[in-house]
C-alpha cells in the first residue's frame, strides 16, 4: 500500500485481517492443521476499556483510545482509521502505563493529542471488552502471521453482546499471505470478511444502532491520489457497503431494504471494475470477478423485482383497476414466489462459495497484480477525466432517439446513465474546489432526473414481464399515454444533462 493511501510511513502501524465466525467455529479452528498446537495454548483473559469524551471527539476524528489489562500490566493504545473491511491497516501507538486510567503522557505525540487538546474535556469510560484469547504464530509463504482467536463479550451500562472474532495480524511479510491463510482456514469453518472493529461493536451497543441497513456514502480521497489509490478506496467502500447490509439481512429478519442495498453495492462494485478497466486490463482476474459477481448474484435481482412488484406495482394496479378480477390470486402467487426467491438469496449468502468469493475479492483489491500496472500510478484526476468523458459519450450515443428506442436498447441507455452516475460519485473527492462542488451539484441533479425517468420506464417493463410470468392481467404497452409521457420526459432530461458542463473539465 502506498503512503498516500495509508498515512505517514513514520507512523507505527497494525495490519490485520478480521474475520467473523461463531463460538463453535473457534473451537473447530483450534484443531485446524495450520494451527497445530492451538488447543494446547493456554487462553489469556483480557479486559479492555474504551474511552472518549462525552461529545465523542475521538470517534469523530476516526480515533479510538483504550486501556487493556494483560497479565498484571496495563497497555494504553491509540488507533487511527475507521470504515475498513477485512484488512485493517491502521496507525497504532502502544504504551505501557501505571494503572487502568488513561495517561495523558502516553498519548502525547499520537493522533489523539491534538484532538483532546482542542476538546478540553475529560475522558469517560464507555464500554469494555472481556475476552479469552489464544495466539498462535503461523508462517505463510515466508510471512510471519499471528493468528488470534477471541471469544467473549462487550460489556456496557446498557447491556452486553457476544464477541467472536478471528484476527490474522501481519508481523512481517506480504499482506496477500493473510488472505491465503484465511482461505485455507475457511475450508474448515464458515468465515466472513470482518467489517466491525471491536470498538465499533461497542459504540453500536451504547448508541442503540445495532447492525442496520446502510446506504453508500461519499468516498474520501487524498489530494493527489493516483488512479490505483482511487480504485482501491472505491472498491473497499463498495465491499464494506455490501458486508454491512449482508449482516443486516442475515441478522434482522431479511429486510427488503438490506437486499436492495446489497444489490446497489454490488452494482457499484461491478461499475468500478468496468470504469477502471483501462487500468485493470493487464490483470486477467478483474474480468473474472465481474463475471462471477454477476452470475452468483442473479437471484438477488429476481427477489428485488418481486419486492418492487408487491410493494408498488400491484397496489398501483389495484387503485387503477378496482374491478379487476384475479388480483388477489396474483398477489398470492407473487408472495409465494418472493418467499422462494428470498430462500435462494439466503442459501447463496450462506454458501462457502459466496464467503470464499468475498474473501478472495478483498485479497485481490488489496494485493492484486493490477496494482503493479503502470497506469495504476497515473494521476487520479487525469485518469478520471478520460473515464468520465468516455462514460458521458457512451450515454450520449446510447440515448440518441430515446423516445423511439425499444425496451432492451433503452435499458442499455439506463445502464450507461447509472455507470456515469457511479463514476461521478467515485471521483467526486478529487474535485473539491468551490466551483467544482457547484458543478457537481448541478450535474448530479440533471443526471438524477434522467435516471428517475429511465428507472420508471424500466419498472413498467419489469412489471409487464413479471405479471406475464405470474399469469396476471395484461399491463399497458409502450403506446400507453403514461409511457409516452415518461419517454418524452426522459428525452428532455437527457438533453438537459448534455447541456451541463462536466465538473471534471
Amino acid at each position: 500500500m502506498s503512503e498516500s493511501e495509508s498515512g505517514s510511513a513514520a507512523e507505527p502501524r497494525e495490519i490485520e485481517l478480521k474475520l467473523d465466525c461463531a463460538g463453535p467455529d473457534l473451537t473447530a479452528l483450534a484443531a485446524h492443521p495450520r494451527l497445530q498446537g492451538a488447543a494446547a495454548v493456554e487462553p489469556e483473559h483480557l479486559v479492555t476499556a474504551y474511552f472518549d469524551t462525552a461529545k465523542r471527539d475521538l470517534r469523530a476524528a476516526g480515533l479510538t483510545l483504550r486501556v487493556r489489562a494483560k497479565g498484571g500490566r496495563h497497555i494504553q493504545t491509540v488507533k487511527a482509521g475507521s470504515g475498513a473491511v477485512g484488512l485493517f491497516d491502521r496507525a497504532e501507538w502502544e504504551t505501557e502505563i501505571a494503572g487502568e486510567a488513561p495517561d495523558p503522557a502516553a498519548w502525547a505525540g499520537t493522533a489523539a493529542e491534538p484532538v483532546l487538546r482542542v476538546a478540553e474535556a475529560p475522558l469517560e469510560r464507555l464500554f469494555s471488552t472481556v475476552v479469552m484469547r489464544r495466539e498462535i504464530p503461523v508462517t505463510q509463504n515466508g510471512s510471519r502471521i499471528l493468528v488470534t482467536l477471541d471469544e467473549g463479550r462487550v460489556e456496557s451500562p446498557v447491556g452486553d453482546v457476544p464477541l467472536c472474532e478471528l484476527e490474522l495480524e501481519l508481523q512481517d511479510g506480504d499482506p496477500a499471505d493473510l488472505f491465503q491463510l484465511a482461505q485455507a482456514l475457511a475450508e474448515t469453518v464458515p468465515l466472513r470478511l470482518g467489517v466491525y472493529a471491536k470498538s465499533a461493536v461497542g459504540f453500536a451497543l451504547i448508541d442503540g444502532t445495532g447492525r442496520g441497513v446502510v446506504k453508500a456514502g461519499p468516498t474520501e480521497l487524498p489530494k493527489g491520489a493516483t488512479a490505483g489509490a482511487v480504485f482501491r478506496r472505491v472498491a473497499r467502500a463498495c465491499l464494506r457497503h455490501m458486508r454491512l447490509n449482508e449482516d443486516a439481512f442475515l441478522e434482522a429478519g431479511r429486510p427488503p431494504e438490506a437486499l436492495h442495498q446489497m444489490r446497489v453495492s454490488l452494482r457499484r462494485l461491478r461499475s468500478a471494475l468496468s470504469l477502471f478497466a483501462p487500468m485493470l486490463e493487464g490483470d486477467p482476474r478483474a474480468g473474472g470477478f465481474n463475471d462471477e459477481i454477476k452470475r452468483v448474484t442473479e437471484p438477488f435481482g429476481h427477489a428485488r423485482n418481486l419486492d418492487v412488484f408487491l410493494g408498488h406495482t400491484l397496489p398501483e394496479l389495484a387503485n387503477a383497476r378496482p374491478d379487476e378480477t384475479g388480483l388477489d390470486d396474483l398477489r398470492a402467487r407473487a408472495e409465494a414466489e418472493r418467499e422462494r426467491a428470498y430462500d435462494v438469496v439466503l442459501a447463496t449468502l450462506q454458501s462457502p462459495q459466496w464467503r470464499g468469493l468475498i474473501i478472495d475479492l478483498a485479497g485481490w483489491i488489496e494485493a492484486g497484480a493490477w496494482a503493479a500496472q503502470p497506469s495504476a500510478a497515473e494521476d487520479g484526476r487525469d485518469f478520471a477525466a478520460r473515464v468520465l468523458d468516455s462514460a458521458r459519450l457512451r450515454l450520449k450515443k446510447r440515448g440518441r432517439g430515446l423516445k423511439r428506442l425499444d425496451p432492451h436498447t433503452r435499458h442499455r441507455a439506463r445502464i450507461a446513465a447509472k455507470k456515469l452516475r457511479y463514476g461521478a460519485e467515485f471521483f467526486a473527492g478529487l474535485y473539491q474546489r468551490e466551483k467544482d462542488l457547484r458543478r457537481q451539484a448541478k450535474f448530479g441533479d440533471a443526471l438524477s432526473d434522467l435516471q428517475d425517468h429511465l428507472g420508471a420506464l424500466n419498472d413498467l417493463e419489469t412489471a409487464r414481464t413479471m405479471t406475464e410470468s405470474l399469469s396476471g392481467p395484461a399491463m399497458p404497452g409502450s403506446d400507453d399515454p403514461g409511457t409516452r409521457d415518461l419517454l418524452k420526459a426522459a428525452a428532455e432530461a437527457r438533453a438537459d444533462l448534455l447541456d451541463v458542463k462536466p465538473f471534471w473539465r
